[in-house]
């Protein structure tokens, strides 16, 4: 075995050090403490105490003694009262704990909270939102939505439709000062109000391209005239299918009467109280300049 240990090379070299005094003491008993350490590169003491710890314990004795330390001062019931504070409770002056908060009602550091609640994954500054969609048909448009997207149609474009109404349409009153070496760019604090638009966008998620325009109303005219300037911006060899929400604008006679007329535009209405599935409303948030 302590052959075995000293020819391994995933042995730590420690380990193997400590296993070749204990074969060159069986072999060359003749040897003093201070050969030995020359040969292996240890003063005669060490080579004394892992000669003591092998006739003492065997092969198990070579290993790493536990090494001493500070005592845990986080004891489980500490880690359970923050939790159950966490899950359970909502400070008196505030919505929801804060590590400093949490820190003075249990008694602990600041630290320390934030290492419990990175380990339980509690994240209590954080609130999330969702909507439960009765739509009758909710299976099968998914299902049509999530294939356009994982296998769209040969010789055809997938694009997800969406409007970001009220958006302020601001002009900067003052000039802006470009970046300098050791400066930032520069810019006042003064605006132009111009009212709000609303930005019609079409995104192509395959490739990340956007077809986008801005309107001063949202109606179903204002989206006739987006389905026009779709249509003359995709190539007309490739049908088009449309991803879009149940917006009234986008049901009315006119919009119909549009798509009878243009037999390569196809609709796939999303769930009733569902988003578009690829966070097109997301990346709309920006405002347009």
């Amino acid at each position: 075995m302590l052959e075995a240990l000293v020819r391994r090379r995933q042995t730590p070299r420690g380990l193997a050090t400590r296993a070749r005094i204990i074969l060159l003491s069986a072999d060359h008993p003749e040897l003093t403490l201070t050969e030995i350490g020359a040969k292996v590169g240890l003063c005669d003491d060490t080579v004394s105490v892992w000669r003591r710890r092998f006739n003492q314990h065997g092969v198990q004795g070579l290993g790493d003694a536990p090494k001493s330390g500070a005592p845990r001062s986080i004891l489980d019931q500490d880690v359970e009262q923050v939790v159950r504070l966490t899950l359970d409770t909502l400070p008196k002056d505030a919505t929801h704990w804060t590590t400093r908060s949490m820190a003075r009602a249990s008694g602990m550091t600041q630290s320390a909270v934030y290492r419990i609640w990175q380990a339980f994954g509690l994240r209590p500054h954080l609130t999330s939102s969702f909507q439960l969609s009765k739509d009758p048909l909710l299976i099968e448009k998914v299902r049509d939505i999530v294939g356009l997207y994982l296998a769209p149609p040969d010789r055809a474009l997938v694009l997800c439709v969406e409007e970001k109404p009220q958006i302020q349409a601001l002009e900067r009153g003052s000039a802006t000062f470009p970046l300098r070496p050791g400066q930032e760019e520069r810019t006042g604090h003064t605006y132009v109000r111009h009212g709000t638009t609303t930005l019609m966008a079409a995104l192509d998620a395959k490739v990340g391209s956007v077809i986008g325009k801005c309107y001063p109303r949202h109606r179903a005219l204002e989206f006739k005239d987006f389905l026009q300037e779709i249509d003359q911006r995709v190539p007309e060899e490739l049908a088009v299918h449309v991803i879009l929400d149940n917006y009234i604008t986008h049901k009315t006679k006119t919009v119909q009467d549009w798509l009878v007329a243009h037999p390569r535009f196809a609709f796939h209405f999303t769930p009733t109280s569902g988003s578009l599935p690829d966070g097109l409303t997301q990346s709309m948030r920006k405002r347009p300049r």
